[in-house]
């Protein structure tokens, strides 16, 4: 079996004249293309930090994700295959070409200008998509706390368990992860580890902590229900700020973003700590939910 290739990419997009989207493409001389910033993943780069990290390498913008797109998959020369994920992005700035051994020009255009000088077809469904999408009112990266060792080992109170050395060093990725995100508020429920989990992000934007009981586990399984309606609630609240960083646990995700999706089983939504999804809204339509 051929080993497959990952990589990860972004639709980004700006403002044009007269509020007309503009999408930036990349001329590659090694290819003579036209193609979206795209590139394969660091050794144990999450995908989103890949996207975010090539797309500013091969436009000179910050991009700010806003939507997870499909996955476009194709066979290499030498047959392997190739998975390209992608996210859409608005443009956070403007900057020279950082890999230019990579990418010699870059052009702005018009949605429809753009799908057709795009070189590849794959690539003009995802604008294809794009152009279908409502206005993007505001995103959630909604994520679960880091590692905070055994319950069974913690003498004091749960809601003080603090994290490991590992949820450290997760906490630390979660920061680099979520910086380019430029939230604008942070939400934290109400174990330290939440909290925890959240202050290196908090470190690097210099935003405070809101630490919010409606994300929290309850104490038994009887008051779920309740607590995900207060999270459901507190989130149609936090629609109104352009980006949210919420941090929450692992009983309490899960059923909240099934009920979020209207999905009746909360499996395919169980997240590893350290990582979490981002949650897209038109208004009060929640457009998507994707992993990162």
């Amino acid at each position: 079996m051929l080993e497959p290739e990952r990589a990860a990419g972004g639709v980004l997009y700006r403002p044009g004249a007269n509020g007309v989207r503009e999408i930036c493409l990349v001329h590659r001389p090694r290819y003579d293309d036209w193609s979206l910033p795209k590139g394969t993943f660091k050794p144990d780069e999450p995908a989103l930090a890949a996207a975010i990290r090539e797309v500013a390498e091969e436009t000179g913008s910050p991009g700010l994700p806003e939507f997870g797109l499909p996955e476009v998959a194709y066979r290499l020369p030498d047959g392997r295959p190739k998975t390209v994920r992608f996210w859409l992005m608005r443009a956070g700035g403007d900057g020279p070409v950082q890999d230019t051994a990579e990418v010699d020009a870059t052009a702005w255009l018009p949605l429809p200008e753009a799908a057709e000088r795009l070189t590849y077809p794959d690539e003009r469904t995802l604008l294809a998509l794009v152009a279908g999408l409502p206005p993007i009112t505001s995103v959630t990266a909604f994520v679960r706390h880091a590692h905070a060792g055994e319950r069974k080992t913690w003498s004091g109170p749960d809601a003080l368990r603090p994290v490991s050395a590992k949820g450290r060093r997760q906490s630390e990725q979660v920061a680099e992860r979520l910086a380019t995100f430029r939230p604008q508020r942070l939400v934290a429920a109400t174990p330290l580890r939440c909290s925890q989990t959240l202050q290196p992000l908090a470190a690097a934007t210099r935003l405070p902590i809101v630490v919010d009981n409606a994300f929290a586990e309850p104490e038994d399984a009887a008051g779920l229900p309740a607590r995900l309606a207060a999270a459901r609630n507190r989130l149609a609240e936090l629609r109104s700020t352009e980006r949210v960083v919420v941090c929450s646990q692992g009983k309490v995700m899960p059923p909240l973003l099934a009920l979020l999706n209207a999905d009746d089983d909360a499996e395919p939504y169980t997240t590893r700590k350290g990582d979490g999804w981002l949650l897209t809204w038109s208004g009060e339509r929640l457009l998507g939910m994707s992993p990162w």
